[in-house]
């Protein structure tokens, strides 16, 4: 499943996004129209309208936007993992994943690797989109262009508990129920944190969620590799 050795290089990540604005109707009227044409494909009932179901644009990197990347690296001794986790959050995109891309960049460990929970067709893609949307370089280890499959330094856990089945998504809630690991939705989900942003506007909240949901990928993880999970006294949370 996993070779033990490459934990220590595993870098793991999730991202929150919401909507580039807080209700349709704030939506510029060329962006109203863009909104309403995609929405046709999205609306489960023909009696919603575009307006409706707006707050689901943040899944989509040409009308979203991320407002918090956290990740986390294990390191420590065999059967005693620790875990460091950091984050990159606020109002302003731009500066987030300029901070965020510095820190990819200025790694020195060259056998770094990225995991995320439907990172191959969330996160990975939708950070590579909002940072060129930004004007800002891809960090290598993003920028899979021209590589061939086995260059690319992503790991993908839903894939992996695919095996090759590619009829269904299995949710990371799901697997945290089925492994046994503390569900990273005890307070909120992916769904609220539009409402979380823009209504209550607690970036501390969104923050902590997407810490919660590091952790339990760290936790899967380790489950795969029939190590012993992380203790909640061994995870360090970067304060800056």
């Amino acid at each position: 499943m996993f070779d033990k050795s490459i934990l220590h290089n595993i870098l793991f990540l999730d991202i929150e996004t919401v909507p580039q604005y807080a209700e349709y109707n704030q939506l510029p009227e060329h962006w109203k129209k863009l909104w309403d044409k995609k929405a046709i494909t999205l609306k489960p009932d023909e009696n919603q309208t575009p307006a409706d179901i707006y707050a689901r644009a943040g899944i989509y990197a040409e009308f979203g936007k991320i407002v918090c990347i956290s990740v986390g690296g294990i390191y420590g001794k065999e059967q005693n993992h620790k875990l460091r986790i950091k984050s990159f959050y606020g109002e302003n995109e731009k500066q987030l994943l300029e901070e965020f891309a510095i820190f990819l960049t200025s790694d020195t460990n060259k056998t770094r690797l990225l995991c995320a929970h439907n990172g191959k067709e969330f996160d990975f893609p939708y950070l590579c989109r909002r940072m060129l949307i930004n004007g800002i370089e891809l960090p290598p280890i993003l920028n899979i262009s021209g590589k061939k499959p086995w260059e690319v330094s992503h790991i993908d856990t839903m894939e992996i508990w695919k095996f090759g089945d590619y009829k269904s998504y299995t949710s990371l809630d799901l697997l945290a129920s089925v492994f046994n690991i503390p569900t990273p939705k005890d307070d909120i989900n992916g769904s609220q944190v539009w409402s979380v942003y823009w209504i209550d506007k607690d970036l501390e909240r969104i923050k902590t969620y997407c810490q919660k949901d590091v952790v339990t990928i760290a936790q899967l993880v380790l489950k795969l590799c029939k190590e012993k999970p992380i203790q909640e006294e061994d995870i360090n949370y970067a304060t800056s």
